[in-house]
């Protein structure tokens, strides 16, 4: 059932929000995640191998940052992220690439549409593609078996992944293997799952675009007996430069990495306030007294000082590290690094209500020019989700569940 906002407009009902929100891939493990859509779509829809020739592309002349919009293409839109959970699969997985639209913000979403016109997205067998890619969720001692299908694109490609030891060759760095996987070959990756924590994997060809076009994911080794807290997340934030995208894309526009100037900022490849829908963002629902653990990861290529409203928190974990209890201590904002992860851990004891997860350098927390946007992601009290406040937020993020 809706019901008017403060707005007087029609408001997502409570038991449909929870609903939505329960379905995310990014909290907690969702088993192996949504089927994946039969879009038709195929190599057909891939770029080729230099910027110009995406197809439909419309040409921008004077170029803006958020411009991106203007250029359209027929790839497929990207789908959240969903949860693979290895251990049911003995560790084995296919993964490939895929040129897809990604949305930013949605089309109801304050400020929205907005969205990338390309990226490059992971997808598997049994799952849509998406950005960031499925988080690959696997138990410590478990020999894996990623092979790489690269079928769906046609750029070289490789699987990179921080935090396990592996052999030379296992590495998936073509400058220093000589080895990538070509179009239409595959190549199988053993590796074994031989230190806990929270990782970072990436495509490591051609890194300065390749993961810039949005190629990575987490992959979370859970020791043996973990004891997962009442509420998990996982949030891997990031910075873009559209021009990039637009540029692959096909539009007539100049885009170099030294002149990489970010005019995009997501938490789980959205942009606020569509980091708040139940079923395209990825809001936090807690109850009163909940133990919440929230794995960042930074995909970007620049630090972010994540900050979190009325809750302060202690850091357990740094790259896969576990940090000692002597050495924790109170904060409530944490610089992470490029390709840095941190693991916070707090209680849900504050005032109940919808608070802000975000960075505080607080240019990143736009949309183009428009504040509030951009790197904020928000934790939502289940008890508060019958407030007026509340149905003004979820007006903003488009959900009208």
């Amino acid at each position: 059932m809706k019901k008017a906002n403060i707005f007087g407009r029609d408001v997502t009902s409570r038991r449909g929000f929870l609903a939505g929100a329960a379905a995310l891939g990014s909290v907690g493990l969702a088993g192996c995640g949504a089927p994946r859509a039969d879009d038709g779509s195929g190599a057909e829809n891939a770029v080729g191998d230099g910027a110009g020739d995406g197809g439909a592309a419309e040409q921008v002349d004077d170029w803006s940052g958020s411009d991106s919009t203007a250029v359209e293409t027929d790839h497929p839109f990207t789908s959240p992220r969903t949860t693979i959970d290895l251990d049911e699969t003995d560790g084995a997985i296919t993964m490939s690439t895929r040129a897809c639209r990604h949305r930013l913000l949605g089309d109801e979403t304050q400020g929205g549409p907005w969205e990338l016109p390309e990226v490059w997205a992971w997808e598997t067998p049994d799952t849509d593609p998406s950005v960031p890619g499925p988080l690959l969720r696997v138990t410590e001692g478990t020999d894996l078996e990623i092979t790489y299908d690269n079928t769906e694109h046609n750029r070289p490609h490789t699987f990179h992944v921080h935090g396990l030891s592996k052999s030379w060759m296992d590495d998936g760095v073509p400058t220093t293997t000589g080895q990538q996987v070509a179009p239409g070959e595959e190549h199988t990756y053993e590796i074994t799952a031989n230190q806990p924590g929270t990782h970072f994997y990436h495509c490591h060809y051609q890194t300065q675009n390749h993961l810039d076009m949005g190629m990575y994911g987490i992959l979370r080794v859970d020791p043996e007996g973990y004891e997962a807290p009442d509420k998990e997340a996982f949030m891997t934030i990031g910075d873009w430069d559209s021009r990039l995208s637009a540029s692959m894309a096909g539009a007539d526009v100049e885009f170099g990495q030294r002149d990489r100037n970010p005019d995009v900022f997501t938490v789980n490849g959205r942009c606020a306030p569509y980091t708040f829908h139940p079923e395209e963002g990825s809001p936090l629902i807690v109850e009163e007294g909940d133990e919440v653990r929230i794995h960042y990861v930074n995909a970007g290529y620049e630090s972010h000082a994540m900050h979190t409203h009325n809750h302060g928190f202690t850091v357990v974990e740094k790259d896969g590290g576990v940090i000692p209890e002597a050495a924790r201590h109170r904060e409530d904002v944490i610089p992470i690094a490029p390709a840095e992860r941190k693991t916070i851990e707090f209680t849900a004891d504050a005032d109940p209500g919808v608070y802000a997860l975000h960075c505080h350098k607080v240019n990143h927390a736009m949309n183009g020019e428009s504040y509030p946007g951009g790197m904020i992601g928000g934790m939502v009290y289940e008890s508060v989700t019958d407030t007026e406040q509340f149905a003004s937020v979820m007006e903003m993020a488009g959900y009208q569940g």
